[in-house]
């Protein structure tokens, strides 16, 4: 299912955000490779040794700590907040554990602050740690997503993403680009990196496939450990940063690449694939874990662990017990809100199950009085509250964060520790993939006249992807990336800027005048749910970015060589334009330093290979637009398998590949809001008692409390969902994260969708929508469907304003659409949509109806 926002002719209000179910669907881009040969096969989690032992004498001095302190400063060691949301003197005053700065949130919120400006506010922050009533001083600690470079932070340099480290096969490298990292983020005064991520992505679908390395928890587990010990260290030099291993457990494994979604991998799966990146990050030392968004149920064994939030079974049995992990557990950005019953500011059951510091970005307040009553009212025993304090003393002990302000750092401030253009470079030139080199076409020799093409070859919003310096990366200006340059840029500069024309669209251009085209193709910036490709559309590059084949199909084919640069954050399904192609390379999401492709791209100034291509595929390709499970490296929907990797002047030509032209695959699971600039994804989920599912395929009842089925079903000519109700229940469409309903929309739009009704309800049900704490309602919509019972498929409109009027805030939106009931009612539902202009329609419920 999912939402356009699609402007109509002319732009007027009549604006709609269309969400239709569609039938598309695609392919998942990852091997279910088998444990490397040499590697130790687990039955049970491993106990692995720290390269950071325990020192008796800071146990004793942890316990000393500890018990010296009341129950609020130790719930307040305990919380974590977003700088946006919390002054200095509240650290002071509620003696906060931690602060953090998520995607797009800076100092005094100035996008351009510098690094002496990070390290002023980080120590006022200290400072205030340092004046509260305490009797042994804790510091607070700072945690950044510093996820390819110190990311958040105009001015400094961006590496490749982790799918291009992948690539790259250079765990040397890696730890070098770690270390700059390390270095880069106590430029801004934060002692605390929430990275590596150690996913091993399994389904390409999954819209943080770009944050992971490989498909291979080998070599996941082989760059997890460096970068842990390039960043960390054993805390004795500057550069040093506390790391954390993310996201504990499985989220790349999730069901159809859904984020957030179930992870259906069998126990042997998990320990043998999925975890192997944490053996390597704790045998380097790693301090802190952060829990992940997603649930596990092994499907092999039917058990069903839940969500990893609230899973005691992983945090606590698994990780501490038996892995032997001594350092802390951080909750991801309202992750406790994903464990069924608990809310943004509330639950015991994360604390029990073994999270440690709690990330409540801006409910910290509740948090912290609704924990301390939980504590006093026996539901957290204060044993578990000692145990997490311990722990995060512990790791900013070893830290060294007592007695030395962030300012005390001989990087502190310097803005030049920001960059390293040199190591990103060389990261960039090693990440690239050929593909295919017929005619030996690449690599290219100087002087030659050449036409550049597509969308990505100008651009370093494109090239650089989300996670830099907003979350999403599509907030930002071209002119935000500096010091950085684009493809084209370094283009120019290797072929000489007088043989280079640009023209995006390849328009008017006269291919006679060129020897060569390069074409420069790739997807827009997307970061998480955001960037989920739904089960219901191909993962075909050509379907997702039509105006890239638009663009390749002017070229091709004309009597010039085509060169395409495929810049991507997943291996998708590109036959088509691969066909189009003499030469095609991937070059992943490179960051700043875009003049690493033509590097390899071109031949030096005596005709020789400048740098030659090293590439090779850390994630299978595949070869058909649509999949109903992972790729397997032996099966017949790889195209190109895990490993593979051309090089210049050893290729044969490639003949034409079979082409995939499948508009649709299955039933959508998400909804979407698009528009030519913004991509929302809203999973659809379905939660009945303690679970909370995302509705991919058809399931029937699994749990005894389950009260709830679904099952793709056609309405009409749009494919759709049937939901059964037998007990209370909730179908919806919701986002982590709110989005605002254009405002052109909200004085006279309604909510729009079809409905089949096939059972009448038997209890009342309510349509609710969504916008945070005390911004939510649930209009009694029972007597809409009673009367539709057998009437065929009927369309319904419901005002805006009926939400609205109750204290919905259009502009905060989390949760557009959702049906539940406590009693027996079926249904089908299909192309949801936001309409505007539809408010006076003669078939719109009146609010007084719906009271």
């Amino acid at each position: 299912m999912k939402i356009n926002l699609t402007p109509p002719q002319g732009f007027t209000l009549s604006a709609a955000i269309a969400l239709t179910f569609s039938i598309a669907s695609l392919p998942l881009a990852s091997s279910a490779v088998q444990a490397a040969p040499s590697a130790k096969v687990y039955k049970d989690w491993p106990h692995i040794k720290s390269a950071i032992a325990k020192d008796p004498a800071l146990e004793a001095k942890i316990k000393s700590i500890v018990s010296q302190m009341t129950l609020a400063q130790k719930v307040g060691q305990m919380t974590q907040a977003e700088i946006k949301f919390i002054t200095p003197d509240d650290v002071r005053k509620y003696y906060l554990g931690s602060v953090l700065n998520g995607g797009g949130s800076w100092p005094g919120m100035n996008k351009y602050a510098k690094a002496a400006d990070w390290v002023a506010l980080a120590d006022q922050y200290y400072d205030a740690s340092m004046r509260t009533d305490m009797v042994t001083k804790v510091p607070v600690i700072w945690g950044i997503d510093a996820i390819h470079g110190n990311s958040n932070v105009v001015g400094a340099t961006l590496f490749p993403h982790n799918i291009g480290l992948g690539a790259a096969r250079n765990p040397k490298l890696v730890g070098q680009m770690a270390e700059q990292v390390g270095k880069a983020v106590r430029a801004t005064g934060i002692a605390w990196v929430f990275a590596p991520t150690l996913a091993v992505g399994r389904d390409a679908r999954w819209g943080r496939s770009y944050e992971s390395f490989a498909e291979d928890g080998h070599l996941v587990k082989e760059y997890g450990a460096v970068y842990v010990k390039a960043l960390q260290g054993q805390f004795k030099d500057d550069k040093n940063v506390v790391a954390t291993a993310k996201h504990f457990i499985g989220d790349g494994g999730t069901f159809k690449g859904v984020d957030r979604g179930v992870n259906q991998a069998s126990l042997s799966e998990m320990i043998n694939q999925h975890a192997q990146g944490y053996y390597g990050a704790f045998a380097a030392g790693a301090q802190t874990v952060m829990a992940s968004y997603n649930s596990w149920h092994d499907v092999e064994t039917k058990t069903n662990y839940g969500k990893m939030h609230g899973s005691k079974a992983l945090l606590t049995d698994a990780l501490k017990d038996k892995m032997g992990f001594d350092g802390f557990v951080v909750s991801d950005w309202d992750g406790i809100a994903e464990v069924p019953g608990c809310s943004n500011d509330s639950c015991a059951q994360a604390i029990n199950a073994g999270i440690d510091m709690v990330m409540v970005p801006d409910n910290w307040k509740s948090f912290i009085a609704n924990t301390i009553a939980q504590v006093e009212r026996g539901e957290i025993p204060m044993a578990r509250i000692d145990d997490a304090v311990s722990r995060i003393l512990r790791v900013k002990l070893r830290a060294n964060l007592f007695g030395k302000k962030p300012s005390q750092n001989q990087y502190a401030g310097k803005q030049e520790a920001l960059l390293a253009r040199d190591i990103a470079r060389q990261a960039v030139r090693e990440s690239l993939v050929l593909i295919k080199n017929n005619q030996q076409v690449l690599p290219l020799q100087r002087g030659k006249k050449i036409l550049v093409v597509g969308k990505n070859a100008d651009s370093m919003i494109n090239q650089s992807g989300g996670w830099s310096i907003t979350w999403q990366g599509t907030e930002n200006k071209e002119g935000d990336y500096t010091p950085g340059d684009t493809i084209l840029t370094g283009i120019k500069e290797a072929a000489g800027a007088i043989n280079v024309h640009y023209s995006a669209q390849a328009d008017d251009v006269d291919l006679a005048q060129f020897d060569v085209v390069l074409a420069v193709l790739g997807e827009t910036p997307y970061a998480e749910g955001f960037g989920d490709v739904a089960a219901s559309r191909p993962l075909a590059h050509s379907q997702l970015f039509p105006e890239d084949l638009a663009v390749l199909k002017k070229v091709a084919g004309k009597g010039k060589p085509v060169v395409t640069l495929m810049v991507s954050g997943r291996a998708v399904y590109a036959n088509d334009l691969i066909n189009l192609s003499d030469s095609f390379v991937a070059a992943w999401l490179p960051g700043t330093e875009g003049k690493g492709v033509a590097d390899v791209l071109f031949k030096d100034a005596q005709g020789k290979v400048a740098h030659k291509i090293k590439g090779k595929l850390s994630f299978s390709w595949p070869a058909q637009a649509c999949l109903a499970k992972n790729l397997t490296s032996a099966g017949q929907l790889v195209q190109f398998k895990y490993g593979y990797g051309l090089q210049y002047g050893k290729t044969r030509n490639m003949g034409p590949l079979p082409e995939d032209n499948t508009s649709a695959c299955e039933m959508a699971s998400s909804l979407t809001i698009s528009s030519p600039q913004d991509l929302t994804s809203y999973p659809l989920f379905v939660t009945t008692g303690k679970r909370k599912v995302t509705v991919g395929a058809d399931f029937g009842l699994v749990n005894p409390d389950d009260t709830v089925t679904v099952k793709s079903v056609s309405v009409g000519a749009v494919l759709g969902k049937h939901i059964t109700w037998s007990g209370k229940g909730r179908f919806e469409a919701s986002a982590a994260f709110p989005t605002p309903i254009p405002s052109n929309l909200q004085a006279d739009g309604v909510l729009q969708f079809d409905v089949q009704v096939q059972t009448p309800p038997t209890a009342r049900v309510g349509m609710t929508m969504d916008c945070g704490e005390a911004c939510t309602t649930s209009l009694n919509v029972s007597s809409v469907f009673s009367p539709l019972v057998g009437k065929g498929i009927k369309r319904v409109k419901i005002p805006l304003s009926c939400f609205t009027a109750f204290g919905v805030d259009l502009r905060k939106v989390k949760t557009p659409f959702s049906i539940s009931t406590d009693g027996n009612f079926a249904a089908a539902f299909a192309d949801i949509k936001i309409v505007g202009g539809a408010t006076k329609d003669a078939d719109t419920q009146s609010c007084e109806s719906l009271k």
